[in-house]
């Protein structure tokens, strides 16, 4: 069992400089990953499938005789033969769940409105060509993240849906995960991962086909990746490691804010995760509520949660009043949010930034995660301020269209010409002048 203490600070004794360093999350400052996967980026643009077979093996351990990107479709039957019965019922529940949520989240085909009479103007969705949603696995296996990317690209008509994830130690994919695929309707899922899953869809390659977007959340090296390669490909939203506030007010119970807090941080030791609680009561019975839940839990999870805790990335942090908490928590912009309180609706007008927000004790986040329906593909790093959740609009896209009648033409010819003329554009205004009123007699005699 760990010796380290989970940190507990008190804001209203803390300068700002060391406020702000709680938050800073872990890949802030991506220079060291940037300079790590340019090299392997430049070995998948120049050798393709070789260099992704290379990758697997040095970097997911992916055994020597692993020679095929592409996951065959025998592997999708076995997947349905070892994952047990309960994790597939599973998977279908929520499999219901998320399609359910993003078929609701779905816009009309196209809108028009007379914004003045005969002038028509609206907005026509239609669905990307291609997109390659990325599983991780490196710290875990993630079917989960299947189903919350491939489901709203398929519901949304993305016209290629194809899934990249790590290879194992076996060589395969992970079980769960092709059968998430198979639920979503996913025919195509390529065993690779990281910073080279990233070159693959956008260069291409022999086996992964190269794709107009990319979505998923990964580690670090995965997102410097979508960084360099944003000019080749449509990086989505850059969701890094996991992330997650606790926003308790004097009503909550310490041991129930204390059991959610764990959720997130538990994901790796480069996740963050804080308690935000005005009620030195609560904070101190989540403190000492926390040992007591690492007795259900794996060494590996209590040291991924402790190194968290114990640092500036993770802790309990008692705020002077309400108030200092709302802008605790809007300053740091989580991905997850949970509001523990009686009244949780008294709380939510306060919050402008979280990628989520989960309202009551009984909304604990390992529910948002799997079942609820709500994508659990969130922005992190404080991109709250101004990213969404991952949703079927990140699988299509918005033309404007319009349309003036001859009667709606006149109201509008002069004062574009006007402007036109203002900003010196000779063939804008000539193409509203009376040189068109002209022609466009001459059609009419």
């Amino acid at each position: 069992m760990t010796t380290r203490s989970v940190r507990f600070y008190e804001l209203a004794k803390m300068e700002a400089a060391a406020r702000a360093r709680l938050l800073v999350r872990s890949e802030e400052n991506l220079d060291s990953f940037i300079d790590a996967v340019k090299p392997i980026i430049a070995d998948v643009a120049a050798a393709g499938d070789k260099a992704l077979i290379r990758c697997a093996q040095r970097f997911d351990g992916a055994p020597a005789s692993f020679n095929a990107v592409r996951t065959p479709a025998e592997d999708f039957a076995l997947a349905r033969q070892t994952v047990s019965k309960d994790v597939i019922a599973a998977l279908e529940f929520a499999a219901d769940n998320i399609r359910r949520y993003h078929q609701a989240q779905m816009p009309e085909d196209m809108w028009l409105k007379e914004m003045r009479p005969g002038v028509f103007a609206g907005e026509r969705w239609s669905p990307l060509d291609s997109v390659a949603c990325y599983v991780p696995r490196g710290k875990g296996s993630f079917p989960s993240v299947a189903l919350m990317t491939a489901i709203p690209a398929v519901v949304a008509g993305a016209k290629r849906v194809v899934i990249l994830t790590p290879a194992g130690a076996d060589g395969r994919a992970d079980a769960a995960t092709l059968i998430a695929a198979e639920l979503a309707g996913v025919t195509e899922v390529y065993r690779v991962g990281g910073a080279q899953a990233v070159a693959a869809a956008a260069f291409g390659t022999e086996s992964v086909p190269r794709c107009l977007k990319i979505v998923g959340p990964g580690s670090p090296y995965l997102i410097a990746a979508k960084k360099l390669l944003a000019d080749r490909i449509d990086p989505g939203m850059l969701a890094g490691p996991s992330e997650a506030l606790i926003l308790a007010d004097e009503t909550a119970d310490g041991r129930l804010a204390a059991l959610d807090l764990l959720v997130e941080v538990e994901h790796g030791p480069d996740s963050s995760g804080f308690l935000v609680t005005p009620s030195r009561a609560v904070a101190e019975a989540a403190l000492a509520a926390i040992p007591g839940f690492f007795g259900q839990m794996s060494e590996t999870r209590i040291d991924y949660t402790m190194t968290v805790l114990s640092s500036e990335r993770g802790g309990i942090v008692l705020t002077p009043d309400i108030d200092s908490a709302y802008d605790f928590v809007n300053d740091y912009a989580p991905e997850h949010l949970m509001i523990h309180a009686r009244e949780p609706y008294a709380h939510l007008g306060k919050i402008r930034n979280a990628g989520e927000i989960l309202l009551g004790e009984n909304t604990s986040n390992t529910l948002a995660n799997f079942v609820i329906g709500p994508n659990n593909v969130l922005p992190t790093s404080g991109w709250a301020k101004t990213m969404s959740p991952l949703s079927v609009f990140d699988y299509m896209k918005r033309a404007t269209v319009a349309q003036v009648t001859p009667a709606g033409y006149a109201g509008l010819a002069q004062a574009a010409e006007t402007l036109a003329r203002y900003e010196g554009f000779d063939a804008h205004a000539n193409a509203v002048s009376a040189t068109r009123a002209k022609i466009m007699a001459e059609r009419k005699a």
